[in-house]
């Protein structure tokens, strides 16, 4: 589990409230169950309108990222693939049939095949690239999901409060409840607002984080296939894999 995106949701939330109990207000008061559903209902009935229902499920299912990411190991996987090179090298191709036989990454176990079989490296290159846009179009489709919900959010927040204003007008001739109606009106705002910039926009750009880190490692693994193919010896495989974590090696991660 990324623990990062649970302690900023608890952070970024929990500051906002204690912010407005430092400033004399009360925790009761930003709980109206009625702006709540207007902002979050009328947001996601606007997403389910402009997506088809398979995209918007595939949209809420992308959420679980920002909880439980892919595994990605880069050096794993070059390890992995400078021991297939070392194993081409050898001349020892039914070895490598074996080893994709035990693989469970479909990715891979395609590129190995191609492999396997003598493909030239510019058909595993077609191949395999291919496939890895589809991919991301796909998931930043997905993830785009989240983009748009934060711009309909604040939308709907001032929706929420312009409903609350119109039930508290109707109530004029009793100025205290006038003034507590005012007050409960802009919570949907806040809602509106809240939502979109602590919880829509930031799952939306982590999002777009860890897609790219995946395309990256498949990059890196279609680089390592495309080297054995040319017959390059393991070292330069190596080398051709690792200049793409060059900056992440700079500063001490992965």
């Amino acid at each position: 589990m990324d623990k990062a995106t649970l302690i900023g949701l608890i952070a970024g939330i929990g500051v906002v409230v204690a912010g407005h109990v430092f400033e004399g207000g009360h925790v009761g008061s930003l709980l109206q169950p009625g702006a709540f559903f207007i902002v979050v209902g009328g947001t996601f009935g606007a997403m389910l309108t402009q997506s088809s229902l398979p995209d918007f499920k595939a949209g809420i299912r992308l959420a679980k990222w920002t909880f439980a990411p892919p595994p990605l190991d880069y050096q794993a996987t070059i390890a992995q693939i400078v021991g297939w090179s070392q194993t081409a090298r050898r001349g020892s191709f039914l070895d490598l049939e074996k080893e994709g036989a035990r693989l469970t990454d479909p990715f891979l176990k395609k590129g190995l095949r191609l492999l396997v079989n003598g493909s030239e490296p510019d058909l595993i290159a077609d191949y395999l690239l291919n496939e890895l846009t589809a991919w991301e179009d796909k998931y930043h489709k997905d993830a785009r999901f989240w983009e748009a919900a934060a711009g309909y959010s604040p939308t709907l927040g001032i929706l929420g409060a312009v409903l609350g204003l119109i039930h508290t007008m109707a109530n004029i001739s009793d100025p205290d409840a006038v003034g507590a109606g005012i007050a409960v009106a802009f919570v949907a705002t806040i809602y509106g607002i809240g939502l979109a910039n602590l919880v829509y926009l930031p799952i939306y750009k982590k999002l777009t984080v860890l897609i790219r880190d995946y395309v990256r490692l498949r990059t890196i693994q279609i680089e390592g296939l495309l080297g054995i193919a040319g017959e390059a010896n393991p070292r330069q495989v190596e080398g051709r894999m690792q200049s793409f974590l060059l900056h992440e090696l700079a500063a001490g991660t992965h």
